[in-house]
C-alpha cells in the first residue's frame, strides 16, 4: 500500500492551518468562522481506516485527539466537543475534533446539518461569544503545540 495518493488532498497539502506536525501525524485548525478551535488530527500516510494501523498507530493517533479534546476543554470551554472520523469525502484516516456551544450556527445536530440560524441572523450574545473565543485560540494553540511535544517524549 502506498503511503501518498496523488489525488488525495490529505496526501498533497496540510490541508488546514498547521498546528503541529510530527513524523507520524499532523493537527491542523479548520479555518470555519462558525467554528473557531475546529481542528483535524490527520495521519500523514494514506490509510483510510483506523484498523489499517498498528496498536501503536492507533494510540498515538487517539492520544493526539485526546490531548486536541483537553485542550479545547480547558481553554475555549464548549459546552460539548464532537469527535468524527468520516473520511466519506476524503478517505485519508483523520479526526475531526470540533467544540460546539449551545446556540451555534447547528447546534444541536452536526455542523454539517442544515443550520438553523442563517447568517447574519446571529443573536448579539453569540457574536460576543465568537470574540472572545477568537481571543482565546492563541492559549489554545499553544497548548496543543505543547502537550503534543510533551506526548514525544513519553
Amino acid at each position: 500500500m502506498s503511503t501518498r495518493d496523488p489525488n488525495c488532498p490529505l496526501c498533497q497539502e496540510d490541508g488546514g492551518a498547521l498546528l503541529w506536525r510530527g513524523p507520524h501525524l499532523r493537527i491542523i485548525e479548520v479555518d470555519d468562522p462558525d467554528y473557531p478551535g475546529f481542528t483535524r488530527v490527520v495521519w500523514h500516510a494514506h490509510l483510510a481506516e483506523m484498523t489499517s494501523l498498528s496498536t501503536h498507530g492507533r494510540d498515538l493517533l487517539m492520544r493526539a485527539v485526546y490531548v486536541v479534546e483537553e485542550a479545547q476543554q480547558s481553554i475555549l470551554s464548549p459546552d460539548k466537543i464532537n469527535l468524527a472520523s468520516l473520511g466519506n469525502m476524503v478517505p485519508h484516516l483523520h479526526w475531526h475534533v470540533i467544540p460546539r456551544w449551545r446556540g451555534d450556527r447547528h447546534f444541536p445536530d452536526p455542523i454539517w446539518a442544515a443550520p438553523r440560524v442563517a447568517v447574519g441572523q446571529e443573536p448579539e450574545e453569540w457574536k460576543a461569544r465568537q470574540a472572545h473565543i477568537q481571543a482565546l485560540l492563541p492559549r489554545y494553540r499553544n497548548r496543543v503545540i505543547e502537550a503534543m511535544n510533551a506526548l514525544l517524549w513519553h
